[in-house]
């Protein structure tokens, strides 16, 4: 396991989904530094934190230093000289997280098309560097001319696009084939490690591998399951997580279109966190939620992991997220199996009155007004 210094905001949350991002990747903290602002010009960081935090890496030799925060190409450079170690940004982070968890063809694909848009962005600085003879080595910058570097990545991501689009094609015949069947589809939502893949499982009687790890999931998989003897299918899709780039997003749309396309998505909520990271992740699914656009009317909100609080609490959160008079939530606990009945007939209940010819959109609460700036 790589050892790394990290650098990330003084927040409490912010510190913990950057552990947790380490962890992930397989990556350990050895030491935080955590700083209020991570935007300045040259580093990212001020000059005094960087000589604090040359003589801090010159004693702990971490293999690398992860920068929670978007880097420029020329941030990195220079944090990368300074300190001749390699540095992670959040977004190559996340994607070396991606690459570790990719396991179908498809999930594969879409990571290697949002590390090919992660390096384009950053094709022509690395050259513009290398022209200049700045190569520090951990860069990877390759000594093509620029229009030949940049339009090899081009061609290399129209070749991942052209695969992906026929997977989608195969998607599309697969949801025309189950709705020619008349199955009614569920698919579960949410911000990574919320506990979606535990209630996937514990509905469908499935196994399939959780942890409190983030993004244990990257590939959607559909089972099916029976309420009153009526069947249906139930689909766990990749996590959210805030300051995702849209070209990330992007990448796995194929996936996640079967938002789009489902019956009902149930969004599952971790009601445990505390109230500033419950804000964060409520606010961060609901604006990637906006983007694909799902509309509001189809969704369920599961207030996951009921059984670690008193009734109290629970009614404090719910008042907090704005969810109060929203009719389609309900206290759950995948864990222990609390109120998995009542979900299953609340499933039931809104597929009946989806069938209805007096259905009508629900409008008591919309995304303007269910998430921050």
């Amino acid at each position: 396991m790589n050892s790394a210094i990290l650098i990330t905001y003084d927040k409490e949350d912010a510190v913990t989904e950057a552990i947790g991002l380490c962890d992930a990747a397989g990556i350990r903290v050895i030491h935080t530094i955590k700083q209020h602002f991570l935007k300045k010009p040259k580093y990212g960081i001020g000059g005094g934190v960087l000589e604090k935090l040359i003589e801090i890496a010159d004693k702990l030799k971490p293999d690398v230093i992860v920068f929670d925060e978007i880097l420029k190409p020329s941030q990195n450079y220079n944090l990368a000289s300074a300190l001749h170690r390699e540095i992670l940004d959040r977004e190559a982070l996340i994607l070396e997280i991606f690459e570790t968890r990719a396991s179908s063809a498809e999930s594969k694909l879409q990571v290697k098309l949002a590390q090919l848009r992660y390096e384009l962005v950053r094709a022509k600085e690395k050259v513009r560097l290398s022209s200049m003879g700045e190569q520090p080595g951990f860069m990877g910058i390759g000594k093509f001319e620029i229009d030949v570097y940049h339009d090899d990545i081009k061609h290399r991501m129209q070749s991942v696009k052209s695969k992906l689009e026929k997977a989608g094609k195969q998607r599309e015949l697969h949801r025309q084939g189950r709705k020619r069947l008349g199955f009614k589809t569920i698919s579960l939502a949410g911000y990574t490690s919320s506990g979606k893949t535990t209630l996937f499982n514990k509905i469908t009687g499935e196994s399939k591998e959780q942890s409190k790890s983030l993004f244990t999931t990257l590939s959607t998989t559909t089972r099916r399951f029976s309420i009153d003897q009526e069947p249906f299918l139930i689909a766990d899709t990749v996590g959210f997580i805030s300051k995702l780039p849209a070209y990330m997003i992007d990448a796995f749309k194929s996936t996640l279109e079967e938002l789009i396309h489902t019956d009902i998505i149930i969004v599952v909520i971790d009601i445990n966190d505390s109230l500033l990271e419950l804000r964060k992740k409520f606010a961060s699914c609901m604006r990637t939620l906006s983007e694909l656009g799902v509309e509001m009317d189809r969704i369920i909100f599961a207030l996951n992991k009921s059984d670690l609080l008193t009734s109290e609490e629970i009614e404090e959160k719910i008042e907090i997220l704005n969810l109060k008079d929203y009719k389609k939530r309900i206290t759950i606990s995948a864990k222990t199996g609390h109120n998995l009945i009542e979900l299953k007939n609340l499933i039931k209940a809104i597929i009946q009155n989806q069938k209805s010819p007096e259905y009508k959109k629900e409008t008591s609460i919309g995304f303007d007004n269910t998430y921050g700036n």
